[in-house]
């Protein structure tokens, strides 16, 4: 019986992505991070490595809007902060 390596479920990069970043792709990426353990103790590898790589995509698409988001919020906040102090001649 020769039984493929578990593959990552990345389920703690989900999580990550859930609270910290981006709530529906972190969902999404917590979906596939289950079914990675249901479809293995199955015995369906390819599924349980095709679940592996889609939860890795939605985690790492969500950190990456996340951080977007993140920056252009405070370029955004940054430039309306620095263009109220010229106008009141805070500088």
């Amino acid at each position: 019986m020769n039984q493929p390596q578990k593959p990552n479920n990345y389920l703690v990069l989900a999580i990550i992505c859930t609270v910290c970043c981006c709530l529906p792709a972190g969902i999404v990426g917590i979906v596939y991070s289950s079914k990675v353990n249901e479809t293995y103790a199955n015995g369906d590898y390819e599924a349980a490595e095709k679940a592996s790589k889609n939860a890795k995509l939605w985690s790492i698409i969500g950190l990456s809007t996340g951080v977007i988001v993140l920056i252009l919020y405070f370029l955004i906040f940054g430039f309306a902060v620095f263009a109220s102090a010229m106008e009141n001649g805070g500088f």
